[in-house]
């Protein structure tokens, strides 16, 4: 039987330990941080955080770790990356027990998304070096895609194991080195990733993990000279703070930050399958995805019925303890997000939005732990504060039409361009209007997800791509040898 994370971390003595250098070595200061259990508020465990000192460590290891790392052949590569993806399958019970205790997924959630959606990126990326051609010819110059050398990679709260291999596995693949800083708030999937890394055998030096704050280690790794590549997912403040520092030393920032994503519906939809699944895709997660689509844009004339469907799907989901297999959505992730959720929502009601259903504070029966009521505002005008900034809850806005050109009109009326969705029966003008659409991603109809899709956003939710090829190609630089084929 599968022993719980926190047990088996503890056992394993890795909460006071970072990884670097292909051992478990503890933090040069003495700061530590509680874990805890969004469902209880209750402190579960402390790690240690980390500080310059141990930066410049995991980050030296690394740059000594580069040259025989990028030396290797892909078939190499995609051997170690089949190792890590098999090592998570196994343990995958574990790691979703991980996430219902550090971030409150629900524990049916965390089998069958979480952990298995992680998995995916490391075979994705294990599958794209089999034929990737990292020399080709154009006339007699051969164009060379060589690593771009030690990459810092600062990953979320919200979605941890995803992150991490969305970006661990691309940068491995293309022959990086890696220090990542994993989310103090939610560190013990992280942990629990570094050991399966060991244990598939990663050489020294190329995998390294330092947990700690972004005020002090995502600073230091941003402003290290050694460090050529930052990679951030987080809220676009953060990435601000990443790219200034970053900047002194000219070193590459890929950023996927926030979103307020529109999902429009077109007059011609069938509604009976367009708002469920909208409904759904806005809350899954607590709310807590970026590309959450939690604007959705209807025919005023079918508001009616978008109301009735809209309730129905509420009344389906089940707010509740994470580690009940019937609950479908579990609390927020920390008390920060808790309090911000129950100011946009008292924002809503301040501007006027009509309330549907939910509202201020907890569901009923949940007095402890960072529960919040889905809540759906109708009525929405897109200059109100729940229709311009990024909530991070289940908070759903719908926001209601009279032309198509209104509606990409609002679709577009946002700081973020990170994701979108369209529904129609027209397919010429479902993918018409999806052409404009300022979205790094736009879904149409709810297709299935699809690892090899690029993800990354226009205007402020980012840049650079992630997932897939492009995914791969950002740790990479490119080269030209003219001549080459003379």
């Amino acid at each position: 039987m599968t022993s719980s994370p926190l047990t088996h971390l503890t056992r394993n003595a890795r909460l006071d330990h970072f990884y670097i250098d292909g051992k478990w070595q503890p933090p040069q200061g003495s700061e530590r941080a509680a874990v805890v259990a969004p469902a209880t508020e209750e402190r579960v465990c402390e790690i240690a955080l980390g500080n310059a000192a141990d930066v410049d460590q995991a980050v030296q290891a690394a740059r000594r770790a580069i040259p025989a790392w990028a030396a290797t052949s892909p078939l190499e590569r995609a051997a170690l990356l089949g190792r890590v993806h098999a090592l998570l399958l196994e343990r995958s019970e574990l790691f979703a027990q991980a996430l219902t205790l550090e971030m409150g997924a629900p524990i049916s959630y965390a089998r069958t998304a979480h952990v298995p959606l992680a998995a995916e990126h490391l075979r994705v990326a294990r599958d794209n070096l089999a034929d990737y051609p990292f020399i080709r010819p154009r006339g007699t110059t051969a164009i060379v895609r060589e690593p771009i050398g030690v990459c810092a990679l600062i990953t979320p709260w919200n979605w941890p194991i995803y992150q991490i291999t969305a970006k661990v596995g691309p940068a491995l693949a293309a022959g990086c080195t890696v220090v990542l800083k994993p989310s103090e708030l939610s560190p013990l999937s992280a942990l629990l990733f570094a050991e399966i890394v060991h244990e598939a055998g990663v050489p020294a030096g190329v995998f390294n993990l330092v947990n700690g704050s972004g005020a002090e280690v995502g600073a230091a790794l941003s402003a290290h000279p050694q460090v050529d590549m930052i990679s951030i997912t987080g809220s676009t403040r953060a990435g601000v703070l990443v790219a200034q520092a970053a900047a002194v030393t000219v070193k590459r920032v890929a950023q996927e930050l926030g979103g307020k994503s529109p999902n429009l519906v077109l007059p011609d939809a069938d509604l009976e399958r367009a708002i469920p699944p909208g409904v759904a895709a806005a809350l899954r997660n607590m709310g807590q995805s970026c590309s959450a689509p939690t604007r959705l844009i209807v025919p005023r004339a079918a508001l009616a019925r978008v109301h009735e469907l809209a309730l129905a799907t509420l009344a389906q989901m089940k707010v509740g303890d994470p580690n009940d297999a019937a609950t479908t959505h579990g609390p927020l992730a920390n008390r920060a997000q808790f309090l911000r959720v129950q100011q946009m929502i008292e924002a809503g009601l301040q501007d006027g939005a009509r309330l549907l259903a939910g509202g201020p504070g907890r569901p009923d029966g949940l007095a402890q732990g960072y529960y919040a009521r889905p809540t759906i505002f109708s009525e929405v005008h897109t200059d109100m504060v729940i229709a311009q900034e990024e909530i991070f809850g289940p908070v759903l806005a719908i926001l209601p039409y009279d032309t198509v050109e209104e509606a990409i009109a609002i679709a577009n009326d946002t700081v973020y361009g990170l994701g979108a969705h369209v529904q129609g029966r027209d397919k010429d003008q479902v993918r018409a209007v999806a052409a404009r659409i300022q979205s790094g991603q736009v879904h149409l109809n709810y297709p299935a997800w699809d690892p090899q899709a690029p993800f990354g956003g226009y205007k402020q939710s980012g840049n650079g791509r992630e997932y897939g090829v492009e995914g791969m190609e950002e740790y990479m630089e490119v080269k030209a040898i003219l001549g080459y084929y003379a």
